[in-house]
């Protein structure tokens, strides 16, 4: 994959170098909320850069719980949702440019989230409980359709 971006970046930086810093910095911010967009689609659709889904979430054991002298089973919201739902938006999807390039990722502290989950590192579930090495869920990464968007935005912005 880095082959692939160098030979992007040989074969624009040329062009791109011509210009002046604040256009480009336009251009790299333009890409950016772009493959942000591409990302969060990609996030919401639980699939990874290569196309592969995420793998599912571990199957919880429902707990009893004795309530009014009945039991009855506890079913947590969360479990029914896609993932990172609320890590894919773009408060926590953060773009950052410079006249050098372009830089998406996650902030604060939902970085160490995402991080766990890019990794597939080993994390508490709650703080001072037993620990769980989390599978490999890539949230950022380049397919070709991104790569793809990042040559025509920049022949777009380069035409002009």
């Amino acid at each position: 994959m880095m082959d692939n971006l160098e030979a992007l970046e040989q074969w624009a930086g040329a062009a791109l170098a011509r210009l002046e810093p604040a256009e480009r910095r336009k251009i790299a911010m333009d890409v950016g909320r772009e493959l942000r967009r591409n990302q969060q689609r990609r996030i919401a659709s639980q699939r990874n850069p290569d196309g592969s889904p995420y793998d599912p979430r571990k199957p919880r054991q429902v707990q009893q719980v004795r309530q009014g002298g009945q039991l009855r089973e506890r079913r947590g919201r969360i479990k029914r949702q896609a993932m990172f739902v609320k890590l894919r938006t773009a408060r926590m999807m953060k773009v950052e440019t410079d006249s050098a390039g372009v830089t998406i990722g996650f902030a604060g502290r939902v970085a160490r989230i995402a991080r766990v989950h890019q990794e597939g590192e080993e994390s508490e579930v709650e703080p001072g409980r037993n620990k769980y090495r989390y599978p490999i869920r890539q949230l950022l990464g380049l397919d070709q359709a991104g790569r793809d968007m990042i040559r025509d935005r920049l022949l777009e912005h380069l035409a002009r």
